[in-house]
C-alpha cells in the first residue's frame, strides 16, 4: 500500500509578468477569482486531500501571501464590533494550525524543478504533492483528491493530464502513454514542450503532481532542459525505470490563470457556480453577449 500523501509544495515565486502592472507589488498568486486569491484555491484543494503540511516556495516581494494567512487582529476586531459575522467567517478559511504552513525562499528563477528542489529539507524522504495555483480545476471532488485516490492504487508518480490540439504540445510536458484504460494512462516516458511533429501523444501535464522522493534525488544532478531551466519532468523522466509513472484524466474544469484570457474565464466559470452570484452574473453575460 502506498504511503499517505501529507505534504504539499507550492512553487510562487514566479514574477507574474503577464499581469503587469497588477502585479508590479502584489504577487499574481494572490489575485482573486471571484472572491479568494488563487493561492487560497491551492491551499483549499490540498487541505481537501488530507493534506497536512503545507510548503510556499517563495521569492522577493511576496510577503502578502504569509500575511494572507495569518490572523488580522485589527480587521478581526473591527468586524467583531460591527457585527458582520459573515465577513468574519469567510477569513476563517485563510487560517491553518500553528507550524502547518513553511515559507522557502527560491532565490534565482531556474525552473520548476528547482523551485520543487528548494523545498527538498521540509519534504523529506516520503511522496509528496505539487500544486501550480495558476492552474484551477473547478471539480466536483477536487482534483488533486481524485489523484491522491489513484495514487493509493497504482504508487509512483501520479500527474493530473489532459488532452490538448497537437499544435500545443510545445506548451506542455507530453506522456509517452504504453497502456491506456480512458481514465489512467501508463507512460514509459514523457517529454517536455516537444514540438508536435515529435510529440509522443496529445496528453500533456497540467500543474498537479504526485511524486516519489526519487524524484528530488534527481533534482539534485542540477541538470538543465528545456528554456536552459531545471525541468520537473525531466527528473521525473529520470526515475521512470525505478518508479511507476501514471496520468490521470481528471475530472473537472482546468483553467490557466496564467493567461489572462484564462483568469478570466475562471472568474465568469467559478460566478456561476456559487448560488449568490449565478443570476447577476447571466445577466451581465447577457448585457455583452
Amino acid at each position: 500500500m502506498s504511503k499517505a500523501i501529507r505534504k504539499a509544495v507550492f512553487p510562487v515565486a514566479g514574477l507574474g509578468t503577464r499581469f503587469l502592472p497588477a502585479t508590479k507589488s502584489m504577487p499574481k498568486e494572490m489575485l482573486p477569482v471571484v472572491d479568494k486569491p488563487l493561492i487560497q484555491y491551492a491551499l483549499e484543494e490540498a487541505k481537501a486531500a488530507g493534506i497536512e503540511e503545507f510548503i510556499l516556495v517563495t521569492g522577493r516581494g511576496k510577503s502578502a501571501m504569509e500575511d494572507h494567512f495569518d490572523h488580522a487582529f485589527e480587521l478581526e476586531a473591527t468586524l467583531q464590533q460591527r457585527g458582520k459575522q459573515e465577513a468574519l467567517e469567510s477569513l476563517s478559511d485563510t487560517m491553518f494550525e500553528a507550524g502547518q504552513i513553511a515559507y522557502v525562499r527560491q532565490q534565482q528563477p531556474l525552473g520548476l524543478g528547482h523551485a520543487v528542489w528548494c523545498a527538498r529539507h521540509l519534504i523529506g524522504d516520503e511522496p509528496f504533492a505539487v500544486l501550480l495555483p495558476d492552474d484551477l480545476v473547478l471539480a466536483q471532488t477536487p482534483c488533486l483528491a481524485q489523484m491522491v485516490e489513484v495514487h493509493g492504487s497504482v504508487g509512483g508518480n501520479v500527474v493530473a493530464v489532459m488532452d490538448v490540439p497537437r499544435e500545443h504540445t510545445k506548451r506542455y510536458g507530453i506522456l509517452d502513454v504504453v497502456e491506456d484504460d480512458g481514465r489512467v494512462a501508463k507512460a514509459k516516458g514523457l517529454v517536455e514542450k516537444p514540438d508536435p511533429s515529435e510529440a509522443p501523444s496529445t496528453l500533456s501535464i497540467i500543474g498537479r503532481y504526485i511524486l516519489d522522493p526519487q524524484v528530488l534525488r534527481a533534482l539534485d544532478r542540477k541538470e538543465t532542459g528545456a528554456g536552459g531551466e531545471i525541468q520537473l519532468t525531466d527528473a521525473m523522466a529520470r526515475t521512470i525505470t525505478d518508479v511507476p509513472f501514471h496520468g490521470l484524466r481528471f475530472e473537472g474544469t482546468r483553467f490557466d490563470c496564467g493567461s489572462k484570457e484564462g483568469f478570466l474565464e475562471a472568474n465568469v466559470a467559478y460566478a456561476l457556480a456559487r448560488d449568490d452570484l449565478r443570476e447577476a452574473m447571466q445577466g451581465i453575460l447577457k448585457t455583452y453577449a
